[in-house]
């Protein structure tokens, strides 16, 4: 367990701000499989996931019905909550259920976040995959549920499934998923850091909060391309439900580009920005 300190002058209120990081998760933990705890964050994870493609898929089903201007509405091209209110829909979620279920399972909700975070050491490799599993089935789930309340709608609107924009190419897309998640993920580890929370504790900050607003900030920017996927459990659901060729053709730039993605982050994050590379060869310096 590594301990730093931070030094300031004198006297001063914050002169010292220590921090402890907790100890690199085993690779394979089977204890957990012995514990409530741990079928109660999965548990959480697949609740989370399932509210969060519900209300997320819902909005986009809702603001296509609002703004189909072949159902004869003369102001349905202004009507609807319109991309920048999809974007709330969906960073405000998040906001809500990281905040829900951060001291439960970690608020995950997203397969790539958990997989970025299985490389930074900080879940079992158990835990990662079947918090993958659990984020999977309740995004079908959460999907399952608005085509079961408005199945002609649905039908109608595409689903909410993620699909490459025509006139994009498929790598463009599949940049835009990286880069996305790349923010989504860095987010995510730069607003847990205890380094951060210790140097700063003078300044309260919520940490679901700056992951919602990253959420946002990526649909404003990637809805035009790909619908924002970054969360292979919400793409997938929404393919398994829809069911469609074109969602399934393009399901692979919406798990390897956030995969990708994720593992940049964690290495920037890790071995960069906490200089993880460099402790760990002065810690094999002062063994040898």
């Amino acid at each position: 367990m590594a301990k730093e300190v931070e030094g300031g002058e004198q006297g001063s209120e914050y002169a010292a701000k220590d921090y402890t990081d907790p100890p690199p998760a085993p690779l394979i933990d089977m204890d957990e499989l012995g514990k409530w705890s741990f079928y109660r964050a999965v548990i959480a994870e697949f609740i989370a996931t399932l509210l969060f493609l519900y209300i997320t898929v819902a909005t986009v089903i809702g603001y296509k019905h609002q703004s189909d201007t072949t159902l004869g509405n003369a102001d349905a091209a202004c009507s609807g909550v319109g991309i920048l209110g999809i974007a709330w829909s969906f960073g405000g979620m998040i906001f809500i259920l990281v905040y829900c279920t951060a001291g439960i399972s970690g608020g995950h909700i997203n397969p790539a976040v958990t997989f970025g975070l299985f490389l930074a050491r900080k879940v079992s490799l158990i835990r990662a995959l079947l918090y993958m599993i659990a984020q999977c089935l309740g995004a079908i789930c959460g999907v399952g549920l608005v085509k079961g309340f408005q199945k002609a709608f649905y039908v109608r609107y595409g689903g909410g499934a993620n699909e490459l924009a025509s006139g994009y190419s498929r790598g463009t897309g599949l940049a835009a998923e990286i880069i996305g998640t790349f923010v989504l993920v860095y987010t995510v580890f730069s607003a847990t850091d205890p380094k951060r929370n210790a140097r700063d504790s003078h300044v309260p900050v919520l940490a679901p909060l700056p992951i919602g607003f990253a959420v946002f900030m990526v649909h404003l920017a990637t809805i035009p391309i790909t619908g924002t996927g970054i969360n292979p459990a919400r793409s997938f659901g929404a393919a398994v439900i829809y069911n469609k060729d074109k969602a399934w053709d393009d399901q692979w730039i919406f798990w390897v580009g956030p995969f990708i993605g994720a593992a940049i982050a964690a290495g920037y994050y890790q071995y960069i920005l906490r200089a993880g590379a460099i402790k760990a060869i002065g810690s094999f310096r002062s063994n040898v």
